[in-house]
């Protein structure tokens, strides 16, 4: 009988806030932060986690989020190159866009949200339509990897502006360059070396006349877009050169000269954030032009005091230099004078992102009205809040007070904090109670209780850096080793420290309680090993604690030749194995501690062990990347496992059995057979090495702890069983298509190229190209449709055979047969070869179509020509079949163009499309003229309504829209 093993599958995540892989969104309620591969959505205020976003068996780090201009929608993108677009409200994937091959850096939309850009450390830009759900076209220009983009909307251009209407994108690069691509052209029509070190990051203010670039030398630039060049396009100079639209202006002076990792205005407000330090925020405050005239006339007029104050002293010659920089300063508006620093945020942690709430907090309405040209009436607004994510796990969000005429200096007030559910630092050691309800884990400064049932963090205690721990009998305390040598008690129940023993004088590796739960065995790297037992002491009186508390009595010492690196207990209390620093494990009796047996043949030191529930086994992991499986009774190693790719952490046992779990930097955790020496299964989700494992008591979960701060819990699926022989292949068959889809990827460089050190040629692509990437679920989706076509070819073959043969005899003919038996499938879903392959073709999401119709060869493309043209002649589904037919056409024109036999299946196929499209047109055209007339006249009734209300004539109403549709305007002198 074949072997089954129990299956294992991902279970909760939990311990993370927000990672530090990607920037994060705020609205000022909701914050949307990155939780490695998962999107976590916090009401900051509550300081409640309120949804994640997760896609069942996607596993890649999340590198980007942006809030599409549509509220409820995000796009996400992740470091496998993929985009995924979110909706918040459902909390689902809306699409799934694939193009890019490596990291997704940036992303932007337009001002619709119907367009998204998005740019990767592959060096390329993607235009995708988010309405049709496909990619438009790849642009190539930037030689490193993108770090922002804009879209520069044209929307205030005269109706006389030569500029297309497509729009402008503004893009930055580590390349040092800084690009301007005409949408319509597709093409790049000004590159800009802007810094000599990379752009990090780039903000164009809302107006899009100004913009900002920062370098990884912490120099801050300023540009100015000519809005006239825009509008008259690319032309030519009296000097004969094209005239730029990117001018540069001056650099603005930071308080901090490192690298400037973002900058960002206000959406609605007067202000100007930049990060410049790893934990701080500058904000600038933008003054308006009558600000700065009004500070201009009080300089000039400090310096004129100043002039008659030195004139009576005879200080002439230096009153000529004071009358020359009140000249100038009166004649132009400079940057520094536009953009003043204001305050400096400085949060608690290195940070990785900040974003500006949104709307300003008040205590009345921001506005009045509901159309564009109505007046907004301005309340008491005062707070101005900012979120930074922090890359220690946190998040923190200030308010930054508005201007007023006290002399203090205004300071930024931390007003909630997300902090608690996570560790600031790797999560280095876990122990569960006794009956697997309580979870301990301990980093560098806290220990934290978790419910397992809830994965709610119910305990945060401060402690040193723990590098070791375990549950004291009784469940109610947890004592924790640290990395100077100290063993500290902790109570659970009053979240409070009972206890600090300076136990050695080095680092505390490995904490054991025998299994008679009398006593627990420490293990140092100070050579010793120390055994304690539990006693009750008194309680000192000045703590929150009374009675009797829980201490340990130190009893004996066990002197070792070297560094002590774990200590374990056997289960039936008869043994004590020691592993050393020197790659050996030594067991001992535990009653005399009388030397039993050296177990030698690592070759790096073992790191952790753990013996089998019969006390028959031991097996040790090292940092050689080998696990050793060896018998307790006569210290033979029975088989030595190559287990994980970087060093083996942790090894664990499971309960009454000789299956074990290991956890390895490789960041996987494998589930192996200790009797047959065969490895089951391979579970993949943490982001960062693993440092610590635990398994349940009652053998129904794992759970594992990791650099990535994050703990995962990994449950027994009692209901689905593992056949190694299967578990292989489907290991192969994803290592197989990965591969095909990887070589389709492939650019091919040109012959020659890359030979013998010399460069690869990479000037032979195209500055623009068609979006394609194949993916496991294109190649998929194409074969799902080649089945099809076979499928209908053969059903349609069969039926006109069968007519053929019919249309040969008379009516009355006793010769006439039955039609012949349909298709199982077909019959089942009922439905004619055509609609079968049509319902297929539906089936296979718009992102992937396109990729999955490359996949079919050019026979089954003239198969499908004749089932477009069968929908197109019955009307089923136009917008898909136009989609189609222009695709293959595009993609397969020479071909298509050499083969008379397409002729035949081409005419008839124009014809019925042509008139299908233009039913479809009409129909349109009527809907939408419908649609403008209900809201002219929604507008028009809602207008009068509002103007009745106010109880203005005519000439106050015509007044106030001329009042609104004044604009004023600062111009930067350069």
């Amino acid at each position: 009988m074949v072997k089954t093993y129990s299956k294992h599958v991902p279970g909760t995540a939990f311990g993370l806030v927000c990672s530090p892989s990607s920037n994060s969104q705020y609205d000022g309620k909701f914050a949307y932060v990155p939780a490695l591969e998962d999107v976590l959505v916090w009401d900051v205020k509550k300081g409640t986690m309120v949804a994640m976003w997760h896609e069942i068996s996607h596993i890649a780090e999340v590198t980007a989020i942006l809030q599409s201009p549509r509220k409820d929608i995000f796009a996400v993108g992740y470091i496998d190159g993929s985009i995924r677009l979110w909706n918040s409200g459902s909390k689902t994937v809306v699409s799934t866009f694939n193009g890019h091959k490596k990291s997704i850096t940036a992303l932007a939309f337009d001002e619709q949200g119907t367009r998204l850009a998005s740019g990767s450390q592959d060096t390329e830009l993607i235009i995708w339509d988010i309405v049709a759900e496909a990619g438009l076209f790849r642009l190539r220009g930037h030689r490193d990897q993108i770090t922002a983009i804009h879209f520069i909307t044209l929307a205030d251009l005269p109706s006389t502006s030569t500029t297309s209407a497509s729009g402008l994108l503004l893009t930055s690069s580590k390349d040092t360059f800084l690009k301007l691509w005409d949408l319509s052209t597709q093409h790049c029509v000004q590159t800009v070396v802007a810094h000599r070190s990379e752009i990090w990051t780039m903000g164009v203010n809302p107006e899009q006349d100004l913009i900002f670039t920062g370098s990884g030398e912490g120099e801050l630039k300023a540009w100015r877009l000519d809005r006239d060049a825009l509008a008259n396009g690319l032309r030519e100079t009296e000097t004969g050169d094209v005239a730029k639209i990117i001018h540069p202006v001056s650099s603005l002076p930071l308080a901090s000269r490192h690298r400037v990792s973002q900058v960002a205005f206000h959406p609605t407000q007067s202000y100007l954030a930049v990060q410049s330090h790893d934990r701080s925020v500058e904000i600038f405050r933008i003054r308006s032009e009558e600000e700065v005239r009004k500070k201009q006339a009080r300089r000039k007029k400090r310096a004129k005091e100043k002039k008659a104050k030195d004139k009576s002293q005879n200080r002439k010659d230096e009153n000529g230099d004071d009358d020359g920089d009140d000249d100038s300063d009166s004649e132009e508006v400079k940057l520094v004078d536009l953009f003043t620093p204001y305050l400096v945020v400085r949060a608690n942690g290195k940070i990785r992102s900040f974003d500006f709430g949104g709307e300003m907090s008040s205590k009345g309405t921001l506005q009045v009205g509901f159309l564009p040209y109505l007046v907004f009436k301005s309340v008491d607004t005062s707070i101005l809040k900012i979120m930074t994510a922090l890359a220690s796990n946190a998040i923190e969000v200030y308010n930054i007070p508005q201007p007023t005429k006290s002399k203090d200096a205004p300071e930024a007030v931390r007003a909630f904090s997300v902090d608690l559910p996570g560790h600031r630092t790797d999560v280095r050691t876990l122990s569960l109670s006794s009956d697997d309800e309580i979870l301990a884990s301990a980093s560098n400064g806290s220990l934290k209780i978790w419910n397992m049932k809830t994965n709610a963090c119910i305990r945060t205690i401060d402690c040193g850096y723990a590098i070791s721990s375990t549950f004291l009998p009784g469940d109610r305390h947890v004592a924790i080793g640290t990395k100077s040598g100290e063993i500290l008690i902790y109570d659970l129940a009053s979240s409070s420290l009972i206890e600090k023993i300076q136990a050695h004088t080095a680092t505390v590796w490995s904490l054991h309680v025998r299994a008679d739960q009398q006593a627990l065995a420490s293990g140092s790297a100070d050579k010793d090993v120390k055994f304690w037992e539990f006693a009750r002491k008194d309680s000192t009186g000045d703590g929150t604690q009374n009675g009797k508390l829980l201490t340990l009595v130190h009893t004996r010492t066990l002197k070792m030749t070297d560094d002590v690196l774990a200590v374990k207990y056997s289960p039936n209390g008869k043994f004590l194995a020691v592993s050393l620093l020197d790659s050996t494990v030594k067991v001992f009796y535990q009653d005399s501690l009388k030397f039993f047996l050296s177990l030698y043949g690592h070759k790096l030191p073992v790191l952790s062990m753990d013996i089998s529930d019969d006390s028959k086994l031991i097996v040790t992991c090292s940092a050689d990347k080998n696990v050793k499986i060896w018998g307790l009774d006569f210290g033979d190693c029975h088989k030595s496992i190559f287990a994980h790719d970087e060093s083996v952490m942790q090894v664990a046992f499971e309960k009454d059995s000789h299956y074990f779990w290991t956890v390895g930097k490789d960041k996987l955790l494998k589930y192996w057979d200790g009797d047959k020496f065969e490895h089951i299964q391979n579970l993949r989700g943490h982001h960062g090495e693993i440092w610590a494992l635990v398994l349940s008591h009652h053998g129904k979960f794992v759970v594992t702890g990791s650099h990535d701060k994050s703990i995962r819990v990994w449950d027994k699926d009692e209901d689905e069983q593992i056949f190694l022989e299967e578990e292989r292949e489907r290991e192969l068959e994803m290592v197989y298509e990965n591969g095909i889809a990887e070589s389709l990827n492939r650019n091919e460089a040109t012959v020659g190229s890359g030979v013998n050190g010399a460069p690869v040629d990479t000037t032979t692509q195209a500055e623009v190209s068609t979006v394609t990437k194949q993916t496991t679920e294109t190649l998929m989706a194409g074969e799902r449709i080649m089945e099809a076509l076979d499928l209908a070819d053969k059903e349609r073959a069969i039926f006109q055979a069968y007519e053929d043969d019919m249309a040969k005899l008379p009516e009355d003919s006793p010769m006439r047969l039955q039609p012949p038996p349909r298709n199982q499938l077909l019959m089942q879903l009922d439905k004619t070869p055509d609609e079968y392959v049509l319902w297929v073709v539906e089936k296979v999401r718009s992102a992937a179509l396109h990729d999955a119709l490359l996949v079919l060869p050019f026979g089954k493309v003239v198969s499908f020509m004749s089932y477009l043209n069968i929908w197109a002649q019955k009307e089923l589904n136009i917008p898909l079949v136009s989609q189609i037919i222009f695709f293959l056409l595009k993609t397969h024109h020479h071909q298509i163009v050499a083969n008379r036999v397409m002729r035949t299946a081409l005419i008839p196929l124009r014809k019925h499309l042509r008139s299908a499209l233009q039913r479809q047109k009409d129909i349109l055209g009527y809907n939408l003229a419908a649609l403008q007339y209900i809201r002219r006249r929604n507008d028009a009734d809602r207008t009068a309504q509002f103007y009745e209300e106010e109880g203005m004539d005519e000439e106050k109403v015509r007044a106030r829209i001329a009042e609104g549709k004044k604009r004023k305007r600062v111009d930067i002198k350069v």
